[in-house]
């Protein structure tokens, strides 16, 4: 990566962040989400900000306006405006507690790949409010890996298996195969499993309906079914059925926001626990009976690492959050 900086003459040595700079992208740092790009090298700087000065244009990608998921290409030009770092030593640390839970929770581990069962309530990074996640928890547990990314995200309340690159190699190979359709086709599987309201239609083995994001008032994001939206398809089977639920398995075939949330409802069940899309008056009630967040859970991830021929499968079992009440349920 070479780095520049505008109207000044000094070396990259004594570049600071009260001056502009303009990143150029090479081959390794390509494949990354711009914000995550800028977080993991604007030290000190809080993640609120990062994504403030993204939304007002103020960071720019080859002079243009960006978003904070655009995919970084080798070659691209990234400015960066001034600003203004935190005190030094102000960087949120990780519980003792939460490194113990996480180093526990290591699904499968090789020289390129971590996957995690994510705890639910743990967002994968942090942002607005959130000073703290699960990558920058790894980050300070693994201090010598240098290259610790995000391969894909869950919701915060979501748990179970999130992958985690450790090379650049990897990164790259793995978020090209999530663009694939199946790990069949060289990409890779996802399964959820979740509980939803109602007896779920034995003809309804998928859900094929455009989404459109939109952010409404204090800038929350909303997804709904929309023909402007963008072409969104999940496959669902029953796994179990119990008196005015049912415990369905998902895979969603394209990776939309909320995806699996919006398909539910809009088949006419949605997920309990839900309190963006779901029922106000069931969740509360299953709150009474021991569910009291959304429930779904990533329970499978099957893939296929840089030049294996082998697919791997990694699964993960409900928690007991989820596994305890719905053993409580009255199956039909």
């Amino acid at each position: 990566m070479k780095i520049s900086v505008e109207n000044t003459s000094q070396t990259v040595e004594s570049v600071s962040l009260a001056q502009v700079m303009v990143l150029s992208i090479d081959e390794d740092q390509a494949g990354q989400r711009l914000d995550n790009f800028l977080i993991a090298r604007l030290k000190g700087v809080p993640r609120s900000k990062i994504y403030n000065v993204i939304r007002k244009g103020e960071v720019r990608v080859n002079k243009g306006r960006i978003k904070p998921e655009y995919k970084l290409v080798a070659g691209d030009s990234v400015r960066v405006p001034p600003i203004r770092t935190a005190e030094a030593g102000t960087e949120a640390k990780a519980s003792n507690q939460m490194m113990a839970l996480l180093a526990k929770s290591v699904l499968f581990e090789d020289d390129g790949l971590l996957v995690i069962n994510k705890p639910p309530g743990l967002a994968v990074h942090g942002g607005s409010g959130i000073t703290l996640g699960l990558i920058e928890t790894l980050r300070q547990m693994r201090p010598d890996a240098k290259h610790l990314e995000l391969v894909h995200r869950l919701d915060r309340d979501t748990s179970g298996c999130i992958m985690i690159a450790k090379k650049r190699s990897y990164l790259r190979h793995l978020q090209a195969a999530l663009r694939e359709k199946s790990a069949g086709a060289g990409g890779i599987t996802k399964v959820y499993q979740a509980l939803v309201n109602g007896d779920w239609s034995k003809r309804t083995h998928q859900v094929n309906a455009p989404l459109l994001k939109t952010e409404v008032a204090g800038g929350e994001r909303v997804v709904r079914v929309h023909p402007e939206g963008k072409p969104s398809l999940t496959e669902f089977k029953v796994l179990r059925r119990f008196d005015g639920f049912s415990l369905i398995e998902a895979r969603p075939i394209t990776g939309r926001t909320h995806q699996i949330r919006v398909h539910a409802q809009y088949a006419g069940h949605s997920l309990v626990g839900d309190e963006k899309y779901g029922n106000d008056d069931v969740n509360e009630v299953m709150r009474g009976q021991g569910i009291k967040r959304l429930f779904l859970h990533a329970s499978a991830l099957s893939f296929y690492l840089p030049e294996s021929e082998e697919l791997t499968h990694v699964d993960a079992p409900l928690p007991p959050d989820l596994s305890i009440p719905l053993s409580k349920l009255s199956a039909i």
